[in-house]
């Protein structure tokens, strides 16, 4: 009998906003699962820090500086890290930002700059990885972190669902479009995770106790609790999945 294979061995995987939140708990649990792992942020330092936090645990990683959201160098940057490290097995779209407004109180340049980074970037750098696995032939794995925002929406919060409602279009027009590639698309839809950008939020006395009301196991989400579901995605195990977005919220969004 054939046990399942979780092995990341000899893979590469591009993580993109990996410094730090959820992105930095995927690279780590890709490292530990034998991807060498290429951890992307703006700042350099906050780079060197989390590659450091890799290399510390035993796992092997590479910089890649670079804002995600700058197509004009988005390209150029991308050709850069294939010639340098070999186009990624694995592409995790993590990147994302966030606005807590109604869509009423919101400008029209907040509303450009959150699609933009949020969507527009990550569809960019996917079809740039997308196209590269093809001609290299890799059997390749395209990983987006959409949100359980993607399929609801509440009041304050009007941008964030409509790019995270995209960007599971994507999922889907990623899994039909380079499927014959061999190229699977697939999402990771977390709920509330006690992350650096949910810190508000958790401690807010009215959104806060709601939130874990709302939750059938009445509690946040720890970021390593992300792991298991982004290990199984780009793993051999997960060859036959396609076009799916595995919900991870504890049960919030079957709740009511």
């Amino acid at each position: 009998m054939q046990a399942p294979d979780f092995s990341l061995s000899g893979k590469t995987a591009l993580i993109t906003g990996s410094t730090q939140g959820l992105g930095f708990e995927i690279a780590k649990a890709y490292a530990a699962s034998g991807a060498r792992v290429i951890i992307n942020g703006r700042s350099e330092a906050r780079v060197m820090r989390a590659l450091r936090g890799i290399k510390e645990g035993g796992g092997r990683a590479e910089p890649l500086v670079h804002d995600v959201g700058d197509l004009a160098e988005q390209a150029q940057v991308f050709e850069q890290l294939c010639s340098r490290s070999g186009a990624p097995d694995i592409l995790v779209n993590n990147v994302g930002v966030r606005l807590r407004k109604s869509l009423g109180e919101s400008s029209a340049e907040e509303i450009q700059a959150l699609i933009h980074i949020d969507l527009i970037a990550a569809m960019h750098l996917s079809k740039l990885a997308a196209q590269r696995m093809a001609q290299d032939g890799l059997a390749g794995r395209i990983i987006t972190l959409t949100s359980i925002a993607d399929r609801v929406a509440r009041p304050g919060d009007a941008i964030y669902a409509v790019a995270k409602h995209g960007l599971a279009g994507l999922v889907k027009a990623l899994a039909v479009e380079y499927g014959p590639a061999g190229i699977t698309s697939n999402g990771i839809a977390p709920g509330t995770f006690a992350t650096e950008s949910n810190v508000q939020l958790a401690g807010d006395p009215v959104q806060g106790p709601r939130v874990l009301g709302r939750n059938p196991l009445e509690r946040w989400a720890q970021p390593h609790e992300i792991a298991g579901a982004a290990v199984f995605l780009a793993s051999p195990s997960a060859s036959y999945v396609n076009g799916h977005i595995l919900v991870v919220d504890g049960g919030f969004s079957i709740a009511f």
